[in-house]
């Protein structure tokens, strides 16, 4: 099973407020995650409110081989936990049709 560290999008209109979640890589966007480790609230002008995560979940679900989106990845570098390298998703995507266009 193929695990990622994404966003959940919750709050209301205007007013995102999101959890960072380990999902299996197939499940949507906002459906039922395996661990919750965290909340990012992009809006909050308080400075120490506006991140929340539990480090060492994190560390624990890298370590396992979960790959952290790009946006979570950044926050992860902001706290300091290292973040194996991972292609922009547009390269991995263009990657792989040249790979599909050769082989054919």
């Amino acid at each position: 099973m193929a695990v990622a560290l994404r966003l959940k999008r919750l709050g209301r209109r205007n007013r995102p407020f999101y959890r960072i979640c380990v999902f299996n890589e197939r499940d949507r966007r906002d459906g039922a995650p395996i661990e919750e480790i965290g909340h990012y609230d992009p809006v909050d002008p308080a400075p120490g409110k506006k991140f929340d995560l539990n480090e060492d979940r994190a560390r624990y679900w890298i370590s396992v081989g979960a790959q952290p989106s790009e946006t979570v990845a950044s926050l992860l570098a902001e706290r300091g936990i290292e973040v194996p390298y991972l292609k922009p998703r547009s390269a991995r995507r263009r990657a792989k049709a040249a790979a599909r266009a050769t082989a054919q």
